[in-house]
């Protein structure tokens, strides 16, 4: 019989990339959905995996209907990757993200504790956690300093998975995965703002990239690499958490030049802080502007991660460098501003 897993969170990103990885291998899928306008399914449609999953109504705030939902799938595996997950929208609903992020992942384990059914679990933890860590790069034994809400309720999230393995037993691990990226990441966070902003302007949709820290840097990854190590976690004898991360850190400002250069311009930079601005060396055509306004409040200078645990335990590594992922989306936003196509 086919093992059962249930992904909260299903349509997003990751959602998406795990489902293709456990069709692959031959699961059961299912995964929950919250009821909104948009559509649940457009990027399980753009894998081409929609058909193939069976989806829910579910709501991390329901307790009861997180309850009826987990007893209707009897999940082998349930990852839970329902979260509110834009750190600046943190810090304008605060209390929101932290009902969904926080209680929502205690729910799910109460429900788990109550059911006593064995299913393991899957807590999708951050890079967020750490914030202004006082080493670089993070591992799992790096303490904690989130710096924004959504990092203090995923923090919560985190620790409420290690108590529920220590004091009931549950199987339950978290992944506490550092930036993680592909064409179908949320036009919200910056390397689509990048990658989306800069196809626009190649065909003469928009005049301008407006962004924000252009020095931030950040240890970037390709989704796909990063929703194997999730499964990995799960397949281990005991449970226990796992730093996954490529140990390579990127300026923004880096970034926008490797997706500028898929376009054919070289970017390069004049002026500084908040009068900086990237244009192309040839033909002069400005390209990228700062805007105080998508400055992020505390915003973390650097991310790095050590992600030797998940190296010499799950036998993990990832696979797309930093050039391939940047060309992957310049190219994919480049074809959907190109046909008209669905950008989000």
């Amino acid at each position: 019989m086919a093992r059962r897993a249930f992904i909260s969170g299903i349509s997003g990103q990751d959602g998406a990339y795990l489902s293709k990885l456990l069709l692959e291998k031959g699961y059961e899928v299912h995964g929950g959905v919250r009821r909104t306008g948009g559509s649940a399914s457009s990027r399980l449609e753009e894998l081409g995996v929609a058909d193939a999953v069976v989806l829910h109504d579910f709501d991390v705030l329901d307790l009861a209907g997180v309850q009826r939902v987990l007893e209707r799938v009897a999940p082998d595996e349930i990852y839970n990757l329902a979260a509110q997950s834009f750190v600046g929208a943190s810090f304008e609903q605060p209390i929101h993200s932290a009902d969904v992020s926080a209680l929502g992942t205690m729910r799910l384990l109460e429900c788990l504790r109550q059911a006593k059914a064995g299913s393991r679990f899957y807590q999708a933890s951050t890079s967020e956690m750490f914030g202004s860590a006082d080493k670089a790069p993070q591992s799992e034994s790096t303490p904690f300093n989130p710096r924004s809400p959504y990092g203090i309720a995923k923090l919560f999230a985190h620790l409420s998975t290690v108590n529920y393995r220590e004091a009931h037993g549950l199987y339950a691990c978290s992944g506490i995965l550092f930036n993680h990226e592909s064409p179908l990441r949320g036009v919200e966070f910056v390397t689509r703002q990048i990658s989306l902003g800069l196809a626009k302007i190649k065909y003469g949709r928009q005049p301008v990239l407006e962004l924000g820290n252009l020095g931030a840097r950040r240890d970037w990854g390709f989704a796909g690499d990063y929703v194997e190590g999730m499964w990995r976690i799960l397949q281990q004898p005991e449970p226990d958490d796992f730093v996954l991360a490529t140990g390579r850190t990127t300026s923004i400002r880096e970034f926008a030049e490797i997706v500028a250069k898929t376009h054919g311009w070289q970017l390069a930079w004049r002026g500084e802080g908040l009068s900086e601005e990237g244009f192309d060396s040839a033909s002069g055509q400005t390209l990228v502007r700062v805007n105080p306004a998508n400055i992020r409040r505390m915003d973390v200078a650097e991310t790095v991660g050590d992600a030797s645990k998940a190296h010499g335990t799950l036998g993990w590594r990832h696979r797309l460098e930093l050039e391939g992922l940047a060309e992957m989306m310049a190219e994919a936003d480049a074809r959907r501003v190109r046909d008209g196509a669905r950008y989000s």
